[in-house]
């Protein structure tokens, strides 16, 4: 099961890599890290997520708050979660096929940021499955390259998540 963390922590050199390096060397499967500026200047919040049962979720919030630059970690269940990603994705586009790429482009919802004479990159933000539904899709034009985000969330609703 996947388990989504937000985590704020001090707006300091080095606490993603401290919070990244705690998790791996306790040995747990981060699925996606990201961070970015939150409300407070001073403060960063921090997207986790990471692949376990209930265990291991209890497990890495118990390691996280043993760091001193973290403030608060809630968990955002799917449910009551609003979460996306951001996908670049170069594709080959010679002439005869970039008409079926720019209809793919439009069924998903996506944008095409750059063009040249032998490919486009693709813009697409959108949960986990529909970024990897467009890119099955395009498997068949041939990917150059891929690069993702991993998950930014926020809970819905007026009030923030629980704090754990």
């Amino acid at each position: 099961m996947k388990h989504t963390l937000s985590v704020l922590v001090l707006n300091k050199p080095g606490v993603l890599a401290r919070i990244s390096g705690l998790l791996s060397r306790r040995m747990f499967n981060i699925e996606s890290i990201t961070a970015g500026y939150s409300e407070e200047p001073n403060i960063t919040r921090i997207t986790i997520v990471v692949q376990g049962d209930d265990l291991v979720l209890e497990q890495v919030i118990n390691q996280l708050s043993k760091l001193i630059d973290v403030i608060k970690i809630k968990e955002l269940p799917m449910e009551e979660t609003i979460a996306r990603e951001l996908a670049l994705i170069k594709v080959r586009a010679l002439p005869e096929k970039r008409a079926d790429i720019v209809n793919i482009v439009n069924i998903f919802r996506a944008n095409i940021v750059d063009v040249n004479r032998e490919t486009m990159v693709i813009e697409l933000t959108g949960d986990e499955d529909k970024i990897n539904a467009l890119c099955e899709v395009l498997t068949d034009h041939g990917i150059v390259e891929i690069v993702r985000t991993g998950k930014v969330a926020l809970n819905r609703g007026p009030r923030p998540a629980k704090e754990l």
